[in-house]
């Protein structure tokens, strides 16, 4: 099967499409024809190792200390059951599913936990748009409902709403009943009210802590903002909750951990839970949430989707189309 892979960490240029042995999967496994798989923030960090700060180590160890244990990169996959494990019982062959795994996606055919993140594709979703889904609304529910603890009536600030994690932070935190403040671009102000954002500021304009509004809470998905700052207008016992962490904002987070009043929370999204994606699939079907799908590239311009992702300047997410063989 065709793959990806990134075998040196570095520049979007250490990328290649690369023959490799397709996976059998094990007892507990499916095997994922995948049709659609996309590059996100996250793939474009492990591939680079840029963001970890303090995490520098532990990373490394986790992922690779000199090269990615892992070579095929990609975490959000869509497509069709080819196979199932002796012991996997809950998908069958022709299932259209979709998911994310940490590594691996970007491949023609990806072996998957049957009690993974793995759940049956919501069917107004063609495969491209379910493709962005994943990491972008799982991050931001266990965000919003985990370290937030998110209430009906809350007022919140959204750094970032317009990109992959902030453009469902945006509705779901809609949906769980704030009032939601989206920070972003000029271009991308319309397309944030359009997520339903009741008032937004673009940051190209405004200093949001100059604006009028104290927030319950605030959630930085890009690493952009400081506490020092946001306090100003964070609101006795709020929480500024940080998606992207440096070492600065864990000592900020160990600090403000022992006193009482204004807090920054600092936490990492697991991504791999089979019943919060399901609960993502029912707000899609309902229509509550939507993805936004800002480009699709082909398998063999995955170097090109990197660079671009790498701009920082992407709306939504940005799918990868995969013509599986048969």
């Amino acid at each position: 099967m065709l793959a990806v892979t990134c075998r040196r960490y570095g520049p979007p240029e250490v990328l290649k499409i690369e023959e490799v042995a397709r996976p059998t999967p094990k007892d507990d496994e499916v095997l994922v024809r995948v049709r659609a798989s996309s590059v996100t923030s996250g793939d474009v960090r492990m591939r680079a190792f840029t963001g970890a700060g303090i995490f520098w180590l532990p990373m490394r160890l986790l992922f690779g200390v000199l090269r990615p244990w892992n070579p095929i990169t990609g975490m959000e996959f869509v497509g069709t059951i080819a196979d199932v494990g002796k012991g996997a019982t809950a998908f069958r062959v022709g299932d259209v599913v979709f998911g994310m795994k940490i590594g691996g996606a970007n491949a023609e055919f990806l072996a998957v936990r049957e009690a993974g993140a793995i759940a049956p594709k919501p069917d107004r979703l063609n495969f491209e748009e379910a493709a962005v889904v994943p990491f972008g609304a799982l991050s931001a529910l266990e965000f919003l409902r985990d370290f937030v603890q998110i209430k009906p009536g809350q007022k919140i600030l959204i750094h970032g709403a317009s990109g992959a994690v902030g453009v469902f932070a945006v509705q779901l935190a809609k949906h769980f009943g704030a009032h939601v403040t989206g920070v972003c671009s000029t271009a991308n102000a319309e397309l944030v009210t359009s997520l339903g954002a009741d008032q937004v500021i673009d940051y190209s304009k405004t200093d949001f802590t100059r604006g009028p509004g104290i927030y319950d809470a605030i959630l930085d998905t890009v690493g952009g903002t400081s506490f020092s700052r946001s306090k100003r207008v964070l609101a006795p016992y709020g929480r500024h909750v940080f998606v992207v962490q440096t070492l600065t904002q864990l000592l900020q987070a160990l600090w403000t951990s022992m006193r009482r009043g204004k807090r920054v929370i600092v936490g990492f999204s697991g991504g791999d839970s089979k019943e919060d994606l399901l609960l993502i699939k029912g707000l899609i079907e309902t229509g509550r949430i939507r993805p936004v799908l800002d480009r699709t590239y082909r398998l063999p311009d995955i170097v090109d989707a990197h660079r671009y992702v790498d701009t920082g300047r992407k709306r939504g997410g940005v799918a990868i189309s995969i013509g599986a063989a048969p």
